[in-house]
């Protein structure tokens, strides 16, 4: 019998990547560098490539990181940041006389494989784009070194210029030399909070406090914060951060009696948190796995092996490294896994990450004023978030809508991200939910009484970065694809060619009535 095709499906359809890499690996941080340089000490053909230095637009949107708005005219010269960029990294150098292809301000923004819900690629392929075009590079090994980005807490006056992540901060400072703050206020006591204020300090900072909620910091270098003279302010709560025309002038702070106590800064680094970066492999269908110890969710790893066939994860996207030496030394041993080695190791358990900032969570959230911004790109506070409603730019809610919120939702079932962003649109907005992704699923936690790791995590889509329309509006199809759209895949019952369509003639809609 011969073989039924359908002359509008995808098959055989998609064009091959304009270029192809043995190994390709994403990500030229500490972990990816060393990667890259072992892979080409194996002989293989290596492409690096890395998003920054990032486009100041994007910087403006907090990503990847959170840089709250603390970017100094110099993050627009370029040049100047890439030299800063190559002198923060030395071992860029040893790749690139290893005949390392490194490619800096490439944006990787999706990530492509056969699977079970798609088994008509050509090759396994990663979408990349700079500032004019965006193009597919085809790969044998893919090493995801994508690092982490900072998880971002709510209170009033987080959503003005000065409000910082730890990561971002430490992007601004060191490796952009783009910092305009000069006085800052540290949140988090633990290791990252600690490891920020020093850092800072050494930049030539001023750092007026590290501040903690917990009665005692759980951070292991108490130490060398005292022998800096930076204060550490225990048992405190932040409560507002004040500012002025150029953003945050002070950071409000209740004592363990509920006394205000006023601290001058210009910026205020939250540091309660990192979480690896997993939004291609998320979005590329790859297992992710709850694993506090990992810094919340990271990837399911055999080694440094991913659930993908041909791609492996290292540094701080696999869970959290311990220290830069650490995350190169993951680099190097995915690099020989990836091209033949045994598996000699796998990311270590950390900290309690989710624990640590629930603590953080319950305290910024105890006496919350509704009217705190949750999500900024979308105005969605967490009033909004307990009532489940749209937001207020949407119009006045639906009385069905207002017989809705967060309890009776909780009560049809278990509490699920991607069903609270369609219904607040908090997490939809430009930066893609890395400011507010963590808070939703804590409020959905403490709502629900449940540990947060039985929240669902908010899946990825790509794009993983915003991109211009521009960049992807001239991206060229096979003349073989572009003849078989328009039919809507030649579903009878579903839809017809344009050219089909008399004036007068009906036609079967969509939803399979008469118009």
């Amino acid at each position: 019998m011969p073989r039924l095709t359908d002359a509008s499906a995808i098959d055989g359809k998609f064009a091959a990547p304009e270029e192809h890499a043995q190994v390709l690996v994403i990500g030229a941080g500490p972990a990816g560098t060393a990667a890259a340089t072992q892979a080409a000490k194996l002989g293989a053909g290596v492409v690096l490539i890395d998003e920054n230095p990032v486009d100041p637009g994007l910087m403006g949107l907090d990503t990847p990181l959170f840089y709250g708005g603390r970017m100094s005219g110099a993050a627009r010269r370029r040049g100047g940041v890439t030299e800063s960029l190559l002198a923060a990294n030395p071992a860029l150098e040893e790749a690139i006389e290893l005949g390392v292809d490194v490619r800096l301000g490439i944006t990787a923004w999706g990530l492509y494989v056969n699977g079970p819900a798609l088994r008509a690629l050509p090759a396994p392929m990663v979408g990349l784009a700079d500032e004019e075009r965006s193009w597919m590079c085809g790969f044998e090994r893919l090493i995801l070194a994508t690092g982490a980005r900072d998880v971002a807490l709510a209170f009033p006056g987080w959503d003005q210029p000065g409000v910082v992540g730890a990561n971002g901060l430490d992007a601004l400072t060191r490796r952009y030399d783009a910092f305009a703050g000069r006085r800052i206020a540290v949140l988090g006591g633990g290791d990252i909070g600690v490891g920020a204020a020093l850092a800072a300090q050494a930049r030539g900072l001023e750092v007026a406090a590290v501040i903690e909620v917990l009665a005692e910091a759980p951070a292991g270098r108490l130490a060398a914060l005292a022998e800096a003279g930076i204060p550490l302010l225990t048992g405190q709560t932040p409560l507002r951060a004040v500012g002025g025309r150029d953003g945050v002038e002070r950071l409000i702070v209740a004592d363990p009696d509920g006394e205000e106590i006023a601290i001058d800064c210009d910026t205020v680094c939250l540091a309660v948190g990192l979480a690896p970066a997993i939004e291609l492999l998320n979005a590329a269908g790859g297992r992710i796995v709850p694993d506090t110890m990992r810094g919340g969710h990271a990837p399911a790893l055999e080694g440094w092996a991913t659930t993908l066939a041909g791609v492996f994860a290292a540094g701080d996207c696999a869970g959290l490294a311990a220290s830069e030496a650490d995350a190169a030394e993951q680099g190097r041993q995915a690099a020989r896994q990836a091209l033949g080695g045994a598996a000699e190791g796998t990311a270590r358990p950390g900290p309690d990450a989710w624990a640590y900032q629930s603590a953080w969570f319950d305290a910024l959230t105890r006496d919350a004023d509704p009217a705190t911004v949750v999500c900024q790109c979308e105005a969605v506070t967490r009033g909004d978030l307990l009532d489940m409603r749209a937001p207020r730019y949407l119009g006045d809610p639906t009385q069905a809508a207002r017989a809705r919120d967060l309890g009776t939702l909780i009560g049809d079932g278990p509490p699920n991200q991607d069903q609270v962003k369609r219904l607040t649109r908090a997490g939809m907005g430009p930066c893609q939910g890395r400011r507010c992704r963590e808070q939703v699923a804590l409020t959905l936690a403490q709502a629900a009484g449940i540990p947060v790791a039985q929240v669902p995590l908010a899946l990825h889509r790509p794009p993983v970065r915003p991109l211009p329309l521009k960049v992807m509006a001239d991206w060229d199809e096979t003349a073989a694809m572009t003849e078989g759209w328009e039919i809507w895949f030649a579903i009878p019952g579903q839809w017809s060619a344009y050219d089909d369509i008399g004036t007068e003639r009906e036609f079967v809609t969509p939803f399979g009535g008469e118009g």
